[in-house]
Formats: C-alpha cells, sequence, structure tokens
C-alpha cells in the first residue's frame, strides 16, 4: 500500500468516525441547523415586515425581506458549522483520543482530514435543511442551476478554509467551552 492510498484511507475511517460521532451525538448538529432556523423565522415572521418595508421599491414587506435576509442566514449556517469543527477537535484533544492515535501508524493529517470532510457534510446538510425552510417561508430565488452551483462551491469552499484555524483553536483550547467560546468572539468581529 503506498502512502497516499494508505493517508487516504485513513481519512476515510477518520470520516466514517466523525459521521458516526453525528448519528449518535446528534445535539451539535441539531444546533448548528436550529439555530439558523430559528434565526430565519425569527427575522421574517417578527421584524419582516416592520424591516422589509425599509428596503423599499413597490414590493415592500416581509415577501422582500425573506429575499433579503435568507443569503445571510446560510451564511450564518456556515459560519457555525466552523465552530462545530472546532468543539468536536478540542473535546477528541481534552479526551485523550489524539494522543492514543499518535500512537497508532495513521496519516496524521487523517483526522483533521475526518472532522473537516465531516463538517463539509453537516454544513451542506444545514444549507439544504435552512434552504427548504426559507423556500416555505416564502424565499424565491432569481439564480438558476448553475448559479446554484456556483453558490454552493463558494460555500464549501468557505467552510473548508478555516480548517487549519479550527487546529490551532483545538490544540490552544484546553476544553470544547473554551474552543466555542473562542470561536464565537472571532466571529463576531
Amino acid at each position: 500500500m503506498t502512502t497516499v492510498s494508505a493517508a487516504l484511507t485513513d481519512s476515510a475511517t477518520m470520516l466514517r468516525r466523525t459521521l458516526r460521532h453525528m448519528l449518535r451525538y446528534p445535539s451539535m448538529t441539531l444546533l448548528l441547523v436550529g439555530m439558523p432556523v430559528v434565526f430565519l423565522l425569527l427575522f421574517v415572521y417578527v421584524f419582516g415586515g416592520t424591516l422589509g418595508n425599509g428596503l423599499g421599491g413597490p414590493a415592500g414587506g416581509r415577501a422582500a425581506y425573506v429575499n433579503y435576509v435568507v443569503p445571510g442566514i446560510i451564511l450564518m449556517t456556515v459560519a457555525t458549522a466552523t465552530q462545530g469543527t472546532a468543539i468536536s477537535v478540542a473535546m477528541d484533544m481534552t479526551e485523550g483520543i489524539i494522543a492514543r492515535f499518535r500512537t497508532m501508524a495513521i496519516a496524521r493529517a487523517s483526522v483533521l482530514t475526518g472532522h473537516v470532510l465531516g463538517s463539509m457534510i453537516q454544513t451542506l446538510l444545514g444549507m439544504a435543511i435552512v434552504t427548504g425552510v426559507a423556500l416555505l417561508v416564502g424565499f424565491r430565488p432569481t439564480a438558476g442551476p448553475v448559479g446554484w452551483l456556483a453558490a454552493i462551491g463558494v460555500l464549501a469552499m468557505i467552510t473548508f478554509a478555516p480548517a487549519p484555524a479550527c487546529r490551532a483553536v483545538a490544540e490552544a483550547c484546553s476544553t470544547a467551552a473554551h474552543a466555542s467560546t473562542w470561536c464565537s468572539a472571532r466571529a463576531r468581529r
């Protein structure tokens, strides 16, 4: 077995481990998907009428505001997934599984690769659910299929980009709570 094929096999194993964690402990996935949905419903139904009137034009109100706010909520879904990755890597670091992995003959990058790919899957699931709820609420996108594929590609790259930062946060933080606080503080800047 070559080095590259061994690294790919180890990464696939770590991805499977991450996906099993997501299924066994769905609280993080529910939080990462549920929070943007709650914000979407809050902004559309509580603030939508008033804020939509400020958009101007003859078609103001809630219908115009839905089309205005949904792209921001989808970006928020992507940003919260980064926080989830940092928390899960920090939990692995504090529970000692990383020290155990270091004694095994696995590729060093496979653990982070598994977390990042799992986060990517979690993010795409979250974006699909948020977009589905947005369509039910009244979101009417004007983009065609090529535009949607381009948007998904850009959002996937945005999800993938902070992976090295997540690793650094996880190594710098002593607990998952510290990782969550650190990511939340940086996301607000």
